[in-house]
């Protein structure tokens, strides 16, 4: 534990070239603990994320589930997306020979037999060992209809429903707390303006009740996309923070930098490259911008906020069903899920869950699957390296760095987060320069050092199904202790996870 004290007023030197940058790292007593619940996932009825995905041949897959808890994932959202404003919970409980069969309107027209719902999900979350966090219908849904299914999940009564639970096979009540009251509201969950969305938040809420024995409903207010900060200024000021427990955000990385997604997830040269990297660190500035909104309504930062949507969307692979957002997932695509993760931890104080949309075979996934194989993508590897700020202090710090020029413009060669736990300092360093190493001097001293390296030959390489991955962890060794501080030499486009003790 000595060398935590020498992180009171750390300096790290970072060279490049000759260059010199200083990351100022500052141990704080108030500084807040990093949610483990930044690094959720999400599942949504699109494409083959949840059936040929987590669901094959109506059984949960146990490759999937086991790979999940490897990297620890705490909550998983679910049934959507887009797809929870038209999702009616009752046609996915009871015998699945009996359950409805739907049309899925939002992605593909293609049909939905429900044999995947409420005990499945619920189910799965069981094995992963991770929260389950419901998305519920407002934009075809009733306030009967959603306080119902709160009855149904968290009721220990005699009830009605609460009966109907036990038959259907769970005798204890499911103890749901994440509870989100519609998604995407301003868009796929209605068209609505955010005076209208609040006003049906409010209806809504006032009957999604918390049951005896079960914990306090932590309810979701629908917030807003990307950089509608209006939408945020709207919910902040007409609901007050005792009716809301958090306010979505989402926002996705965009090639062009807007709709609709373009560019190939593997077929890019160093222009996609660089704009990925660039539009994905405008996180920073749009989180820090409606955390301010947030901080003028709610000084205390009694609401949470949640970025429940993000990831790097590209346009989907060629060959694929309309609508089903296949796309394979780079190097590139690791590089941008680190940054953004590294953003969520240095904004703990008000970030307290997000999830990479989504798990599996659509968007940004930690894991593709074909038929019975499973590959895990480079942006996998990222949750697993960054597990370990999981629910540690944060270490503040502020970074000088050099730059990355491409074609006249320039990002931050380098990002970061730190933390503490269990008297380890962890340390997340991204280089994002796809030539130049960094080295860098941490004025740390320490009795260990240990660490682990993500990189790959090229920036668009990826893992693909039958060949030996081209992405994956390797022992980091040019990390050592000189002249009383710590060395560490970043390869080009690299993530690179420190431990000191």
């Amino acid at each position: 534990m000595r060398h935590s004290l020498l992180l009171l007023f750390t300096l790290i030197s970072v060279v490049v070239f000759g260059q010199e940058a200083e990351v100022a790292l500052q141990a704080k007593a108030e500084a807040p603990t990093i949610s483990k619940h930044i690094y959720g996932q999400f599942a949504e009825h699109l494409g083959r994320s949840i059936y040929d995905g987590f669901y094959r041949n109506v059984k949960i897959r146990e490759d999937i589930v086991l790979a999940l808890k490897k990297i620890q994932v705490p909550n998983l959202r679910w049934p959507g997306g887009c797809f929870a404003d038209e999702y009616h919970w009752r046609d996915g409980i009871g015998a699945k020979a009996k359950r409805p069969v739907r049309i899925n309107t939002t992605w593909g027209m293609v049909e939905e037999n429900n044999s995947f719902g409420t005990h499945e999900f619920l189910e799965l979350c069981e094995k992963i060992g991770c929260e389950p966090y419901f998305a519920g219908n407002v934009g075809t849904g009733t306030p009967l209809e959603m306080a119902n299914w709160i009855e149904y999940l968290n009721s220990d009564s005699k009830s009605t429903l609460a009966n109907e639970r036990r038959k259907n096979g769970h005798p204890e009540p499911f103890g749901v707390s994440f509870w989100g009251v519609g998604n995407e509201s301003w868009g796929c969950g209605g068209d609505m303006t955010p005076e209208h969305y609040v006003d049906l938040y409010k209806q809504y809420a006032s009957f999604c009740e918390t049951y005896p024995g079960s914990p306090k409903l932590k309810k979701i207010v629908s917030g807003a996309n990307s950089e509608d900060y209006n939408w945020t200024e709207v919910c902040m000021k007409n609901i007050h923070w005792s009716q809301m427990w958090g306010l979505s955000l989402h926002y996705y990385t965009l090639i062009k930098g807007h709709w609709p997604p373009s560019g190939s997830a593997t077929s890019f040269g160093e222009d996609e490259y660089f704009s990925g990297l660039k539009n994905a660190l405008k996180m920073e500035e749009v989180v820090s911008k409606h955390s301010a909104i947030m901080d003028k309504y709610d000084p205390q930062k009694k609401v949470a906020l949640l970025v429940d949507e993000w990831g790097i969307w590209t346009a989907q692979e060629p060959g694929q069903p309309k609508d089903w957002l296949f796309q394979q997932n780079s190097l590139r695509d690791a590089l941008i899920a680190a940054s953004t993760l590294n953003i969520f931890n240095n904004h703990a104080d008000r970030v307290r869950v997000a999830n990479l949309a989504q798990t599996v075979n659509v968007i940004h996934s930690v894991i593709l699957t074909k038929g019975e194989q499973m590959e895990l993508t480079p942006s996998y590897y990222v949750f697993d390296l960054m597990k370990v700020h999981q629910d540690a202090k944060l270490i503040p710090l502020t970074i000088n760095a050099p730059d990355y020029y491409y074609n006249g413009e320039s990002i931050k060669a380098v990002n970061a987060s730190a933390s503490i736990k269990d008297g380890a300092t962890n340390i997340t360093l991204v280089n994002l320069d796809p030539v130049k190493e960094i080295t860098i001097y941490i004025d740390l001293n320490g009795s260990s050092i240990s660490g682990q390296l993500l990189t790959a030959p090229k920036i668009n390489s990826f893992n693909d199904f039958g060949k030996m991955p081209e992405v994956k962890l390797a022992a980091f060794n040019a990390a050592k202790f000189e002249n009383g501080k710590l060395k560490a030499v970043l390869p080009p486009k690299s993530v690179v996870q420190l431990a000191v003790k």
